[in-house]
């Protein structure tokens, strides 16, 4: 069941939609979810007027696609069956729900040096052909436009620079996928080095630092 959370700020102020997607399993102790919830709260305070939608994919995890699905997806919608019409409704309501936002705000921690899975069976739900990309004479075309995205990403080791930057197929991964669906406004603020002695203790003030010095 897809089950997301409504927030919205009161003020006659600037207003977005703003959709939150939560990847970590940890709940109130997850470095992303922390950093996400920086961003979110620098966001509603620069527009007041916003509204917030909050999808956990940790309690409402997607399905992963099956054959079922995936026959559905390259099905003419006039040709659909019962059994494919409601087997593609998450997905369907997960692309509605970002196509109607202005701004999203993934938290991300690093698993094994990529993604959640959890995350990976969103952008499989979201990514469409003829609904979120296309393809013409020129190739794949990305159909989502005027997006801005947030990626919060939380790491044990340190990916951004040194020796293990090569590690990191996270954000690699999801500039490229994202920027496939014509989403190429993207900001990556990270909160790294949290298992390590040296860094761990300043890791998320250094973070919370840099959300709050942006120009959001």
């Amino acid at each position: 069941m897809y089950i997301s959370l409504y927030h919205k700020t009161n003020s006659n102020s600037m207003s977005k939609k703003i959709l939150n997607i939560v990847t970590s399993i940890k709940g109130d102790a997850s470095f992303s979810n922390k950093l996400s919830n920086a961003v979110l709260e620098k966001l509603t305070k620069e527009y007041p007027a916003s509204e917030v939608k909050t999808f956990d994919l940790s309690k409402t995890p997607l399905p992963y696609l099956n054959e079922l699905q995936l026959n559905a997806f390259y099905t003419p919608e006039e040709a659909h069956t019962t059994a494919q019409l409601e087997s593609i409704k998450l997905s369907d309501d997960a692309i509605t729900d970002l196509l109607e936002a202005d701004v999203i705000v993934i938290g991300v921690p690093i698993y094994n040096f990529g993604i959640p899975a959890l995350l990976k069976g969103w952008i499989d739900q979201v990514a469409r052909a003829g609904k979120t990309f296309s393809y013409d004479e020129n190739g794949p075309k990305g159909l989502i436009s005027g997006k801005k995205v947030y990626l919060s990403i939380a790491s044990g080791a340190v990916f951004s620079d040194g020796p293990y930057k090569s590690y990191d197929f996270a954000e690699p991964y999801l500039r490229v996928v994202l920027g496939f669906l014509g989403i190429t406004d993207v900001t990556t603020f990270r909160v790294e080095g949290t298992s390590i002695p040296d860094f761990a203790e300043n890791a998320l003030p250094k973070a919370l630092s840099a959300v709050q010095e942006f120009a959001f």
